[in-house]
This record gives C-alpha cells, sequence and structure tokens, in this order.
C-alpha cells in the first residue's frame, strides 16, 4: 500500500474521477480538485465511504492565481503532492476559418499553460523527496489531429512537448514525466456525438468500442507505480488501435 498524496485535476467527472477512484484504491491518499465543488464532495463522499483518504479543493486551470491557492491548500491541509494527473481540460470546437480568438485562448490556456503551471506547483516538493510522476492526459488528437479542433490538437500536442521537456529536466532527481493519450472515451464530452459520428469512429477503432474512463485510470495508476519507474518522457496510447 502506497501512502503517497495524488492530486488530480478535473477529478469531478468522467476520466478524472475514474482516475481519482482508482489511485484511491491502489492506497493513495487523494486531492480531488474542479471548479464543480458539489460533484467533488460527492466523490469524497464515496471514497470515504470505502474507508480511502481524500481532500476536495476548488481549481479553475485558467486562472493561475485559482491554480497557486488550490496546491497551497493541499500542500499544508493534506500533504506534498507526489503523483500529479494533469486531466482537466476543455473543448470549443470550430473551424479554423471561423474560429474566434477568445476560444482559441480558453483552450490553450487552460489545457496547456494551466496544466503547465500546475505541474510548476509540485516540482520543488517532488525534487526534495527525489520522487515523483506528473502523468499529463492528453489525446489521441494530438497525434491524429481532428478537423474543427485545431485549438484543442494545439493544446494536448503542446502537452506532449511540455512532457518530454520535463522528463528530462526532471529524471536526475527521480521524477518522471509521462502523458497517456485516449482515444475516443465515454464521457461527458462525447456523450454529445450524434450516433452517426459515433458509428464512423468505431469504424475506425480496431477493437470495435469506445473506451471506459476505467481503461484510462489503469494506465495512470500503472504509470504512478513503482512498476514504472524507468518509463519517462512516454506517451502511452489508450485507444483502441485507432492511431498506432
Amino acid at each position: 500500500m502506497s501512502n503517497r498524496v495524488a492530486f488530480v485535476s478535473g477529478a469531478s467527472r468522467g476520466i478524472g474521477k475514474a482516475c481519482a477512484l482508482a489511485l484511491s484504491q491502489a492506497g493513495f491518499r487523494v486531492a480531488l480538485a474542479a471548479r464543480d465543488t458539489a460533484r467533488l464532495e460527492e466523490l469524497a463522499t464515496q471514497i470515504r465511504g470505502v474507508g480511502g483518504e481524500c481532500f476536495a479543493v476548488e481549481l479553475d486551470l485558467a486562472s493561475p492565481d485559482s491554480i497557486k491557492n488550490a496546491f497551497t491548500r493541499v500542500a499544508s491541509e493534506f500533504g506534498v503532492v507526489e503523483v500529479l494527473v494533469n486531466n482537466a481540460g476543455i473543448t470549443k470546437d470550430g473551424l479554423a476559418l471561423r474560429m474566434k480568438k477568445d476560444d482559441w485562448d480558453v483552450v490553450l490556456n487552460t489545457n496547456l499553460s494551466g496544466s503547465f503551471f500546475a505541474s510548476q506547483q509540485v516540482l520543488q516538493g517532488m525534487m526534495k523527496g527525489r520522487w515523483g510522476r506528473i502523468i499529463n492526459i492528453v489525446s489521441v488528437v494530438a497525434e491524429t489531429g481532428n478537423a474543427g479542433q485545431a485549438n484543442y490538437c494545439a493544446s494536448k500536442a503542446g502537452l506532449i512537448g511540455v512532457t518530454k521537456a520535463l522528463a528530462q529536466e526532471m529524471a536526475s532527481r527521480n521524477i518522471t514525466v509521462n502523458a497517456v493519450a485516449p482515444g475516443f472515451v465515454e464521457t461527458d464530452m462525447t456523450a454529445v456525438l450524434s450516433e452517426d459520428v459515433k458509428e464512423k469512429i468505431l469504424k475506425a477503432v480496431p477493437l470495435k468500442r469506445m473506451g471506459k474512463p476505467e481503461d484510462i485510470a489503469a494506465a495512470v495508476v500503472f504509470l504512478a507505480s513503482e512498476g514504472a519507474s524507468y518509463i519517462t518522457g512516454h506517451v502511452l496510447d489508450v485507444n483502441g488501435g485507432m492511431y498506432m
């Protein structure tokens, strides 16, 4: 059993929630962060109900102040973060020709800059303890591109670049930095897709199903484990074979 502290952004739903539950089951004490604190409290009750330890904190990745406050609170009230899962992300889709500057900025600020600033908050503590795991949730579209998602693709591809740069900077301190790239997963984000679109997606997936949040969480728990201590700067594709 680990007694290490893991911090999961975007923990109120979908992949983040599944990661928080799976890390808790693996013995981590989990800091749950998101904008939706009511949902976080529900999750916290669920985790405590089965004997897990957790701490809920409000976090808006688009705000550097919010990021700083969230990590300061977690460090002082719950413990030094040793595993960071940068999962929170948003989409504002639109064709490049008509994409508004605000829709570009908010997606880049949240998904890329927010995840980077969150990582900055934990580096010192990890360096001091000479152990750490940063796991960035990216996307298959960071590797393939996707029409109508120039901002989202750029934010997630940028996060792969950050993953590799940090992996090189931090390796000597026994801190690994990896990314998990989900394919199409059953979440609120994909629930809005039409049946036609879903059918088209499934045609492109050799395993012939959409992923489940638990599929992504399993990869995250592995990368957070001692068994993954010799893996860094890697992008782990969890996509049913849709991109190889």
